[in-house]
């Protein structure tokens, strides 16, 4: 929650700033450091890590080059286990943290928009402290997503081994392979920022306005 004013306090100090997700915790927020950029010349800049991974980079590459006339059917369950700390401390405060599928969803909403295109429709069906459900529809893709992080929700095969945490992400019924390869993607995010290259603030603003809307939306 403080990201939006040491970012501020950095570009008026003459630097460039580099922040972690959730770069902010609304879009309006967005359009005013875009004018703080312009009104100083220096730069913000996101690490928007999974846009690296090697099997997300060759997903991406295999969804834009094919001929589909139907959407993708894809699921997406990321449960992490946290102790009573967790919303003792400031990550409990929707109004700091931006709620659970902001801090602990907002890269993989980006993810998501990275490889299937514009959000068409959003819908919220559990919503509360520590779990949030519910379903995407982008242009390439319908998204059934479950994000936790009470651990009563682990599936008991992880729980009998002794696990916290569960990801996957299934396409058209089939496991997408990511759990390796992320020893090195923060480093590979630096090396292009210190190149020139590196994601701006519209790079983020999908995956903000997405959790926005997730957090205004009232669930019946």
């Amino acid at each position: 929650y403080l990201h939006d004013a040491h970012m501020r306090f950095a570009l008026r100090s003459g630097a460039d700033a580099i922040c972690e997700k959730p770069l902010v915790l609304n879009p309006w927020n967005i359009d005013k450091l875009q004018r703080v950029e312009e009104n100083t010349g220096q730069k913000i800049f996101n690490i928007l890590q999974l846009r690296v991974h090697p099997s997300i980079k060759n997903l991406r590459k295999k969804i834009l080059s094919e001929n589909k006339s139907t959407k993708h059917e894809v699921e997406l369950t990321y449960l992490t286990s946290r102790g009573n700390w967790y919303n003792a401390s400031w990550k409990g405060d929707e109004d700091k943290s931006g709620g659970v599928a902001t801090n602990i969803g907002v890269h993989f909403f980006d993810m998501l928009y990275w490889l299937f295109g514009e959000v068409q429709l959003l819908e919220v069906e559990k919503k509360d402290l520590n779990t949030a459900a519910g379903y995407l529809e982008f242009e390439n893709a319908r998204v059934k997503w479950l994000l936790s992080t009470d651990s009563r929700n682990l599936p008991q095969e992880i729980i009998e081994k002794g696990q916290r945490t569960y990801r996957s992400i299934k396409i058209d019924n089939e496991e997408l392979e990511f759990s390796g390869g992320f020893t090195d993607l923060h480093t590979l995010v630096y090396k292009d920022i210190l190149s020139g290259k590196g994601y701006g603030l519209n790079d983020s603003r999908a995956a903000i306005e997405i959790v926005e809307k997730i957090r205004s939306q009232r669930v019946y």
